[in-house]
């Protein structure tokens, strides 16, 4: 059985980080860019409880503060949490039509990563990742 982890980090949460009011669907967008932090520690090691939620509080904190940022980041690209706010310079819906790709790209973890999500998660220890063998 698979239990569901927490979110890293909650409304409230982002709140206290930017110091502005979190926005209306903020647990989608939080929740998303949690998505996009598991992405970035992919090689990881950290220990977690039986839920797979980090058990060290300051980890704890470096992925609330990590989640937070990328949240922040994706709001100030005019993204919504899906990723394509920032890949097109325009985009017509009929007849079809994308045009000026951004040059923007995404890290080798494939997730367009905020500054200070690396930051915070580099501070904490957890990136770059290491493989160890058993």
């Amino acid at each position: 059985m698979i239990v569901a982890r927490q979110p890293y980090a909650t409304p409230e949460a982002f709140t206290a980080w930017t110091g502005q009011p979190a926005p209306a669907d903020a647990e989608r967008l939080l929740a998303r860019a949690g998505e996009d932090i598991d992405s970035a520690l992919l090689t990881a090691v950290y220990a977690v409880d039986e839920d797979g939620d980090p058990t060290d509080p300051d980890v704890r904190a470096a992925l609330s503060d990590a989640t937070c940022a990328q949240v922040e980041y994706q709001l100030a690209a005019g993204d919504d949490g899906t990723g394509a706010g920032g890949q097109w310079d325009s985009v017509s819906i009929g007849p079809v039509s994308l045009s000026g790709r951004s040059s923007a790209t995404a890290a080798t973890t494939g997730v367009d990563l905020a500054p200070r999500a690396e930051r915070a998660l580099r501070r904490a220890g957890l990136t770059p990742g290491r493989v160890i063998a058993w």
